[in-house]
């Protein structure tokens, strides 16, 4: 097994001349070419997990130095048992007893393939399964008896459910936790929703890197199903995140990019 250097996402081999996920249009190969590295090359160079609990039955597990993308996985932790949600692109034995620890593992799931990681080291490692959007079948790089498909709407535990909703990938999904803040509800997110820096507000890209927006019929798509919801804070990917107000801030988000998209404000411009 090897991992494509610039995102951190595991193939089997041969590997291909490219990673895919890194050639397609919402990322990026660097200028040097394709660069590969393992989980031993990793560890030689340093990399450690790093444990933040960021509020009760919350995990937040980052990768320093950074590996590939970098993205901060998210433990959820309910009575039935955790949801190890985005997969780093590195593991250590220490985290894998530090997860155990909280009890069993009902699945490891990536927001899209961007955030795969080493989702079938992750997996074997936990006794757990991989669950894998049916529709972003085609970006596995590692096919792995551990491996599920799932569609639509996936009930993890009570109160804990994967939902695809699209936009990013097709397969892009969210984890609905209503036990997370306090009880009001927790979003975790990918790309087809992405807190800002301003905190006050989410995106809604096809790439962030290359800056390719979603058409205002997607967002407003991904606006009405999860309006449906009932959150207030939204974590994404990197552990920005909105602290409250999350069914508002996503509307009037939504709001906003319709009405750029569709030329509503070109005055401005």
């Amino acid at each position: 097994m090897k991992i494509c250097a610039t995102c951190a996402v595991e193939y089997a081999e041969p590997l291909p001349d490219v990673c895919p996920v890194c050639a397609d249009e919402r990322q990026w190969v660097p200028a040097a070419g394709q660069l590969w590295t393992d989980l031993a090359e990793q560890r030689a160079a340093g990399a450690r997990l790093v444990w933040e609990e960021t509020e009760p039955g919350l995990v937040g597990i980052t990768v320093e130095p950074r590996v590939g993308i970098n993205q901060t996985a998210q433990l959820v932790t309910t009575p039935e048992g955790s949801l190890l949600w985005d997969p780093t692109g590195y593991l250590d034995d220490a985290t894998v007893q530090r997860v155990l620890g909280r009890g069993p593992v009902l699945a490891v799931a990536a927001s899209h393939p961007h955030m795969f990681g080493v989702q079938v080291e992750w997996a074997r490692a936990l006794g757990a399964s991989v669950l894998v959007n049916e529709a972003d079948r085609e970006w596995v790089g590692r096919p792995d008896p551990v491996l599920e498909y799932w569609s639509g709407r996936r009930e993890l535990a009570d109160g804990l459910t994967l939902l695809q909703v699209g936009g990013h990938f097709a397969g892009s999904s969210v984890a609905h936790w209503s036990a997370g803040a306090q009880g009001r509800g927790v979003l975790l997110t990918g790309d087809s929703v992405f807190p800002n820096p301003d905190r006050a507000s989410v995106g809604f890209l096809r790439s962030y890197p290359n800056k390719i927006p979603l058409s205002a019929a997607v967002v407003e798509r991904l606006a009405s199903q999860l309006g449906a919801l009932e959150f207030d804070r939204i974590i994404g990917n990197f552990g920005n995140r909105i602290e409250a107000g999350g069914r508002e801030v996503l509307r009037r988000s939504a709001d906003r990019h319709i009405g750029w998209v569709r030329g509503d404000f070109d005055h401005l411009t």
